[in-house]
């Protein structure tokens, strides 16, 4: 490359990394203990279903009216507004609210063996893992603070890309993990830098990807029901709002949609009017039984006053995107020797961020052309 094509490529890397260092900062050091999130949670909180036994609550149990009408009721009234089951154990959680399209934060989720019917208790949204699992997902800050995280996230593979398009001339007369440990304390930490940049890029570029696509969650979702649910719901005689109080049997649609869907389990179900269905069917998602085909949903749309099927149809492919792309973000794939893995590379990529960011300090104001002069005097020596 020519010394301008060189600067060029420099000032890329050089400011894509300034600007998101501080975020991705912080976005790996809450990242790290969120790999644990399963683990952490059983040994700080009474786990509930380490007491039960029964079949995996997706398999079947206590008709499911009964318990949403028991959380309904524990709720003090409302609606149901989703239903969670579980491929491994009997818990079974409904989330009620006050209205069909309540936010979040006035939500309440309960649970139940759906073995036996009892109760398991409210599960409450707090402690350190909800607070370091907001912090990383958008910074308290809502779908502003998620979009955001989604250019910052950006900007890191843009970081990663330059910075490989950099190592190349720059390591002509160098070989693979050189570490110049005679040369002077801004060279060593440079050399160590690169070394663990190019260890830690196919990682840093899967994580830097997922966590993109992730930020833009509740944009897909939304363009999902704008776009694909609305053709299906229309395609079957529109979609006319459906009161609370006509709901019908949610057994009766599920055993219409299992009907139509054989092989797969069901994952959730969300209830009319949230954003996970339209204004009068039940959306009742599937997953497969693989580690892979578990995170790719397959939605049935079942009327929600007469229990009949009105349709299924796969996920759009960004949308399964999506769905893949959380249980990889932290290494849910492999068990607890990926999530080992998984923190190894997030403690190299914190050492690969903090002296990023010490070199560029160090520099001076003549930062760039030095170390642009770096590069072409180690080409030139090739």
């Amino acid at each position: 490359m020519s010394r301008s094509t060189i600067k060029a490529w420099f000032l890329i890397h050089k400011w894509s990394s300034i600007v998101c260092t501080g975020f991705l900062l912080m976005l790996c050091v809450t990242g790290l203990p969120l790999i644990f999130h399963d683990e952490v949670e059983a040994l700080t909180e009474h786990d509930a279903a380490a007491a039960m036994q029964g079949m995996p609550s997706a398999q079947g149990g206590v008709p499911l009216d009964t318990l949403i009408a028991k959380a309904v009721a524990e709720g003090g009234g409302g609606v149901p507004l989703f239903v969670g089951f579980s491929a491994d154990n009997p818990i079974l959680t409904v989330t009620t609210g006050p209205t069909p399209d309540a936010p979040g934060s006035q939500m309440r989720l309960f649970s139940y063996d759906r073995t036996t019917g009892a109760s398991a208790g409210e599960i409450k949204e707090e402690g350190v893992m909800h607070f370091l699992l907001q912090l990383h997902t958008d910074m308290f800050l809502g779908l502003p603070g998620m979009l955001f995280l989604g250019v910052m996230g950006g900007l890191f593979v843009l970081a990663i890309i330059s910075g490989v398009v950099l190592y190349v001339p720059f390591m002509r007369r160098l070989r693979f993990g050189t570490l110049r440990k005679t040369r002077s304390k801004r060279v060593r930490r440079l050399d160590t830098h690169n070394l663990l940049g190019v260890v830690t890029l196919g990682w840093a570029l899967v994580v830097g990807l997922t966590g993109v696509i992730n930020a833009f969650a509740d944009p897909l979702t939304d363009s999902w029901r704008e776009g694909e649910l609305k053709a299906m719901v229309a395609a079957h005689g529109g979609d006319r709002p459906l009161a609370p109080a006509a709901y019908g049997s949610v057994d009766k649609a599920m055993a219409a949609a299992q009907a139509a869907l054989p092989g797969v389990s069901p994952q959730f179900i969300g209830f009319p009017g949230g954003a996970w269905s339209s204004g009068r069917h039940y959306a009742i998602f599937f997953q497969g039984d693989t580690p892979l085909t578990s995170h790719v949903l397959t939605p049935a749309l079942v009327d929600a006053e007469t229990g009949a099927l009105t349709d299924t149809a796969a996920m759009p492919a960004v949308n399964q995107a999506l769905m893949l792309s959380k249980p990889l973000h932290f290494g849910d794939y492999g068990g607890i020797a990926l999530k080992i893995l998984w923190a190894i590379l997030t403690l190299a990529t914190i050492w690969v961020l903090w002296s990023g960011l010490q070199l560029w300090l160090g520099k001076g104001a003549r930062g760039t052309e030095r170390a642009v002069d770096e590069i072409v005097h180690a080409g030139a020596a090739s």
